[in-house]
């Protein structure tokens, strides 16, 4: 798993965390959906690669992700290493290279490599049926994009079988449609399945070029396409057990303050977008040992209670309101205080009579009694960070001034 990139659009989220290690969902961090989904399937000899601010994403990883040694399983956050000299890593394809002596040890026959930061339920087992049946040099996972968006993204033209990858181009202007769906193209979701050896070479010949990025879809995966050892996965054909049409396919990119936000208003209709409820294929995480929520006072106006919301354990809403949102676990809404839209982390306090608007409020912040935010943005932005769409943003530890 590639974890190592800054995160730098998710700011101020990630200004001490990795952005795999941003929160989400109340209960989750990014990580858990992606070890999830190769849990799920039964691949449970996993690599963190990290890099950047990687202390709380080693600290969750080592302390969540703890499978059967015995068996020979493992979930092993690996920082950089430096082993090829006193440098970082050039690019996601340099981090590989650097790291082959994680392959050599286990010497596989494929080689999954997943990013470690988007939203989605995927069995990875139908992606390597896939893979080895067509017997390619990697197969690159692909989700269906309206063609408008096409310059938004790493887009896949195939040729006419609509298997094989025939280009592979970052953002196109100029992109054509798929065969069965002229308005829609492919892009890529950062999700891999390479032939061991292929890859190796592949790094290799890579590592030597001195005008690489070292990137793997900008480097890698072009070299292979123009070998003609690449192919796409469509994910429209991936089936998770316990998924509805609602949710089928469902994929987020939360690469953006906007985009993370979005992503958390899918959790709490009644019907989700995104569905945390499928037993079948369950998203796993650790757990603090937290009381249950508890929502008090039913005194005239002065009444506990959430409407439309995700509740963690630990919430204690005094009084409060909570609508169309996510309280995680250990926030406190005060008496008279009111949430709307708005997505809460670990132990915020809400004070007295507050009211909070489309805000997103990282870990540990308090809010003075009877302030207000996302109701006049021109005077949050003098304080706080404000995404194009309007929502207000909070850092980690804040303690403010009313």
């Amino acid at each position: 798993m590639l974890a190592g990139g800054e995160g730098k659009r998710l700011m101020p989220l990630t200004a001490d965390r990795a952005k795999p290690a941003v929160p989400f969902g109340g209960i989750y961090r990014l990580i858990d959906f992606v070890l999830s989904n190769l849990a799920n399937g039964h691949y449970l000899k996993i690599v963190v690669l990290t890099q950047y601010k990687s202390h709380s994403l080693d600290r969750h990883v080592s302390r969540t992700w703890r499978l059967s040694a015995m068996l020979g399983n493992y979930v092993t956050p690996v920082p950089a290493q430096q082993r090829l000299g006193p440098r970082w890593f050039a690019g996601s394809a340099d981090a590989l290279f650097q790291n082959l002596n994680l392959i050599y040890d286990e010497l596989p026959d494929h080689v999954i490599v997943f990013g470690a930061d988007h939203i989605y339920r995927m069995d990875p087992r139908q992606m390597v049926e896939q893979h080895i049946d067509s017997g390619a040099d990697v197969t690159v996972a692909a989700i269906r994009q309206p063609l408008s968006m096409a310059d938004q993204f790493g887009v896949i033209d195939t040729d006419p079988s609509g298997r094989r990858v025939v280009a592979f181009r970052e953002k196109p202007t100029d992109a054509v449609g798929l065969a069965d769906a002229p308005d829609q193209v492919y892009a890529s979701m950062g999700n891999y399945v390479f032939k061991t050896q292929s890859m190796i070479e592949a790094l290799r010949e890579d590592a030597m070029d001195p005008s690489s990025k070292h990137d793997l879809g900008g480097n890698i995966i072009p070299m292979m396409v123009k070998a003609g050892g690449a192919e796409v996965y469509d994910f429209a054909d991936n089936v998770v057990p316990g998924s509805t049409e609602r949710d089928r396919g469902y994929w987020r990119d939360v690469g953006t303050l906007d985009a993370y936000y979005d992503a958390h208003m899918d959790l709490i209709s009644p019907h989700p977008v995104f569905n945390l409820y499928n037993d079948r294929w369950p998203i796993y995480t650790g757990h603090d040992p937290l009381p249950p929520a508890k929502f008090v006072h039913n005194d005239g106006d002065r009444i506990g209670h959430a409407i439309d919301s995700l509740v963690s354990a630990g919430v204690i809403v005094s009084g409060g309101t909570a609508l169309r949102s996510i309280l995680s676990p250990g926030v406190i809404l005060h008496s008279h205080a009111q949430v709307e839209d708005s997505v809460l982390m670990g132990c915020v306090k809400v004070g007295r009579g507050a009211i909070i608007r489309r805000a997103i409020i990282d870990k540990n912040v308090v809010i003075p009694d009877g302030a207000r935010i996302g109701f006049d943005l021109e005077e949050d932005r003098k304080r706080f960070a404000v995404t194009r769409g309007g929502i207000v943003v909070i850092g980690k530890n804040e303690i403010l001034d009313r």
